[in-house]
């Protein structure tokens, strides 16, 4: 009696129920998702996936009267939704940690307007094919963080085996399912291959098309700079022009310098402990008669994990007047933010003030 009062409450304001859910599980998650290695964030994904994988085997088993759904059945759908939204809001997080917007915003793209959708199809959820394809979905995106730092360390051999761990743990359900769900798996089993193969290939051609972050790893500080120094302390100082309150949040920085002085791009890289993996600073220039981005020099840097603040390096380069950026990116071309800046000459030395790092 009281579940259906409960049920018949919910139905009537479950747009406003939803809606508000949906905005504060994403604030929530926003808050408290910091870092992929951390156990919270894996916990935290794990217990979904374990609710999403308890809720389809619920749902679809045997002896149930056919398009009739239960009560219980009501609330699983509900749960199962739920679950959904908590894995694509905390992917959509991790996954913006580690991303440029100007190479990853497609994937991001996907992944945001997947949760909008998760919100917008429920009546989709009572399908089978549908269940399991945002299940596989939500089993890789997992696979592909992860696994890299269970290894301590990312590259295509390691994203191939994280694809592969993937399939074998759905192998695994599916086996499960196909026990408490009977003919009703037999007649989706052709869908289901069909559709997580597609996802398989589409997640695949992302990654190798750079398009895919280098999660684990992002870039946490990253600036130009007129002096770059190591202290023997550890700590590092910087010298940068002093600017004005406005000219701080301008995304493109403006360098003043005297002919022939060099300038020196310093980042701070997130990594997992005992992580270790190298990045490279790619100084491109903009070549106004070819209208193009030049590679200017590609600096390998070999860098570690553990330092929450991020592991901090520098490299130098030359440069003229102009518009400059540095990509900040994995050795394969994953791309995990960019310094952008202009370059101007003067004649005598801009007043400079140092930071310590």
């Amino acid at each position: 009696m009281y579940l259906s009062k409960l049920n018949s409450f919910y139905k009537n304001y479950e747009y406003h129920i939803s809606s508000i859910a949906l905005v504060l599980g994403f604030v929530f998650d926003v808050l408290t998702l910091r870092r992929a290695d951390a156990f919270f964030e894996n916990f935290w994904v794990v217990f979904h996936l374990v609710v999403v994988a308890t809720a389809i085997l619920l749902i679809n088993r045997k002896n149930k009267k056919e398009n009739v759904e239960s009560e219980l059945d009501f609330w699983l759908l509900n749960l199962m939704q739920f679950s959904f939204g908590g894995l694509l809001s905390a992917f959509l997080i991790l996954y913006f940690r580690s991303a440029s917007l100007a190479v990853s915003w497609p994937f991001l793209l996907m992944l945001a307007l997947a949760f909008v959708a998760n919100e917008r199809l429920k009546r989709n959820y009572q399908r089978l094919t549908y269940q399991v394809s945002f299940f596989f979905s939500a089993l890789l995106l997992f696979s592909i963080f992860f696994v890299p730092v269970l290894v301590g360390y990312i590259g295509p051999i390691i994203f191939v085996f994280s694809g592969v761990v993937s399939l074998l743990i759905l192998r695994f359900f599916l086996a499960i399912l196909q026990k408490v769900s009977g003919e009703k798996f037999t007649l989706a089993l052709g869908s289901i291959r069909g559709i997580v193969l597609g996802i398989f290939a589409l997640i695949n051609i992302l990654y190798f098309t750079n398009i895919i972050p280098p999660i684990p790893l992002s870039l946490r500080e990253g600036g130009v700079y007129h002096l770059v120094d190591k202290e023997i302390t550890g700590e590092y100082v910087l010298r940068t022009e002093k600017k004005n309150w406005l000219e701080k949040f301008n995304p493109r920085t403006s360098v003043n310098i005297l002919p022939d002085q060099p300038l020196f791009v310093y980042t701070a890289i997130f990594s997992p402990a005992k992580f270790s993996t190298k990045i490279v600073h790619e100084w491109q220039y903009f070549d106004q008669t070819k209208d193009e981005w030049v590679s200017v020099s590609r600096i390998l840097l070999p860098i570690t994990g553990g330092r929450n603040n991020g592991y901090r390096t520098y490299s130098i380069s030359s440069v003229v007047p102009g518009s400059w950026r540095v990509n900040v990116m994995t050795e394969r071309g994953q791309v995990l933010g960019r310094i952008w800046f202009s370059v101007d000459y003067v004649g005598t030395q801009p007043e400079l003030m140092t930071e310590v790092h």
